[in-house]
């Protein structure tokens, strides 16, 4: 980039040597504002070219810059830079991500980066515009509560295999009130919760915690089935621990924890 150093391959850094000439009619927007911003994104798109919008008639025009014109977009600051407020960059990037990227946008938005709302969300698509479509199917999968990427993908295909939409990051107590843990998605009229294991819970301590933390909900008659990353991307033997679990708690006639084990236990190792 003519006048500008910057690494190669690193979104932040482009994004940067890009400020350098930016107009005072110019700003960062669709994923580039989405990183901007700090939300999560593929890694494909967020190495991919730097989005600047221009309110006047001329784009910009650079090598590794998608040039847009808005008449009167909603632009912020953030970290110095001019941008895309989130509600406006998450309907930019209708466009450009797939249908479960742009709910793990969204969700990043509602959740606790209180970034934006729901209803912001919904006003931010432009009736007629080509994305419009797009936007509003993600926007009706969109749930405040999610508390990273994987989970609002776990909670898809979950919902997506047939079950029951789960709560999302619930409070669990025992009879006496005394708090056992949070979970990151729950059917609490079963007593079954799911929860994702990041690489953090591999550490010694965290797996410390982790042990006491079953052992309280398994003596309060809770089924938790933990999954990682690699069933993600093959979820068959997650779906059947759910199933089974479902099958197991319907009816509530079937208490022996020692027996629901077993039988999970015995689904693992069909799957």
């Amino acid at each position: 980039m003519h006048g500008v150093r910057t690494r190669a391959g690193s979104a932040t850094s482009r994004i940067d040597a890009i400020a350098v000439v930016l107009r005072i009619d110019q700003h960062f927007s669709h994923t580039s504002a989405a990183v901007i911003w700090g939300a999560p994104l593929p890694s494909a798109v967020r190495e991919g070219p730097v989005h600047v919008t221009s309110t006047s008639d001329t784009a910009m025009r650079r090598n590794g810059v998608v040039g847009h014109r808005s008449a009167a977009p909603d632009v912020r600051q953030r970290g110095g830079k001019r941008v895309s407020a989130p509600a406006q960059a998450w309907f930019e990037c209708a466009g450009i991500l797939g249908l479960v990227d742009l709910v793990v946008l969204g969700d990043h938005f509602v959740g606790r980066s209180g970034l934006s709302t729901v209803d912001e969300l919904a006003n931010a698509i432009r009736p007629g515009a080509r994305a419009s479509r797009a936007a509003r199917a993600a926007l009706a999968l969109v749930r405040v509560g999610a508390e990273s990427a994987m989970e609002t993908r776990f909670r898809l295909a979950v919902v997506h295999a047939g079950f029951a939409e789960p709560q999302l990051n619930i409070d669990v107590l025992d009879e006496a009130g005394v708090f056992l843990g949070r979970v990151d998605m729950a059917w609490p009229e079963y007593r079954i919760a799911l929860e994702y294991d990041g690489d953090h819970h591999r550490e010694r301590e965290t797996f410390r915690h982790d042990q006491r933390r079953r052992n309280g909900f398994e003596v309060n008659g809770w089924l938790v089935i933990h999954v990682t990353a690699a069933d993600a991307a093959r979820p068959a033997v997650m779906f059947e621990r759910l199933r089974q679990a479902f099958v197991l708690r319907a009816g509530g006639t079937r208490r022996n924890l020692d027996a629901e084990r077993a039988l999970l236990a015995d689904s693992d190792r069909r799957v």
